[in-house]
């Protein structure tokens, strides 16, 4: 089953309201195998013209009447042992603002410091994860696996996160995040199965912590593959937009949410395969209420 290790499952990097990549997850219950592995080159759009503040939800975003955020992510898996995998991803990012008429011009003109655009894009984040399996035993007919993981996330791209409403749409924190992950993984004779993760991510720089966690339930059989999923991630601390003490300072928002994901995966021929997942965000604060879709093409060795 090392190819459906391959799937790029749940977790977000976020800047303030935008959902700067809805990139899913790095991280499945599958390991790759010794000497095996996987390549996906992906890409991600979604969209939202209404936002979880706090305490409401509110249609229309602050300076952009809609957003789109689109994604290209490279992401690769290598298994170091039968119980050791090395995971790498790196996304390049365009988020995109509708303002009406004149806005940002207008804008710009008030406040020439803060630097409005409709457009900011570029390469985000690089992160480098540690899976390794410390725990397996049969259950009957099913198998019981615990797994650890560890994970960094730091900028390589040049992106900014200025203070002010300019900002909105910035595709990414610029923090260096730290995150250690437990998962429980518990695979059936049948191919169903259920993965549970919970966490913390520490984040450098005015980014609030964050405890984040994920469940997934679904089937992994001799060639398709499905799932569906509900992450959150509740911070530790932060400010909202709408209250006393914002500053301008999106990448300080405490950013909480719930989102709902499917995905699944069907090889096509010599190792190749293809990855297709939709999501939505049903309960959030400081975020856009985004919808989207992704597809990616992989090749498992």
């Amino acid at each position: 089953m090392k190819q459906f290790s391959t799937l790029i499952l749940s977790a977000l990097l976020v800047a303030g309201i935008s959902p700067a990549l809805r990139a899913q997850s790095l991280v499945s219950g599958f390991m790759a195998g010794k000497g095996h592995g996987s390549v996906v080159v992906s890409g991600t759009s979604e969209r939202y013209t209404s936002a979880y503040l706090a305490p409401d939800k509110v249609s229309g975003v602050p300076v952009f009447q809609e957003v789109r955020v689109n994604s290209v992510n490279l992401y690769a898996t290598y298994g170091i042992t039968d119980k050791i995998d090395f995971i790498a991803s790196l996304p390049y990012i365009q988020s995109k603002g509708q303002a009406f008429g004149t806005t940002i011009g207008d804008l710009n003109t008030l406040y020439p410091a803060q630097g409005f655009a409709n457009t900011r894009q570029g390469v985000q984040d690089l992160t480098g994860v540690l899976k390794f399996k410390s725990f397996s035993r049969e259950i009957g007919s099913s198998i019981l696996d615990l797994l650890g993981v560890v994970s960094v996330s730091t900028p390589v791209g040049n992106y900014q996160t200025n203070t002010g409403l300019g900002y909105i749409i910035a595709i990414g924190n610029r923090a260096t995040k730290t995150t250690a992950l437990g998962v429980v993984h518990l695979k059936t004779v049948s191919g169903v199965f259920a993965t549970g993760q919970l966490g913390y991510s520490l984040r450098t720089g005015d980014v609030p912590n964050a405890l984040v966690a994920e469940g997934k339930i679904g089937y992994a059989g001799p060639k398709n593959y499905f799932e569906g999923s509900v992450s959150v991630q509740e911070s530790n601390g932060g400010t909202d937009i709408t209250e006393a003490g914002f500053d301008g300072t999106f990448t300080a928002t405490r950013v909480n949410y719930v989102r709902l994901g499917a995905s699944g995966y069907r090889p096509i021929t010599n190792g190749f395969g293809l990855t297709l997942g939709i999501s939505t965000y049903v309960a959030g604060r400081n975020i856009g209420k985004s919808t989207g879709g992704s597809a990616g093409i992989t090749y498992n060795f």
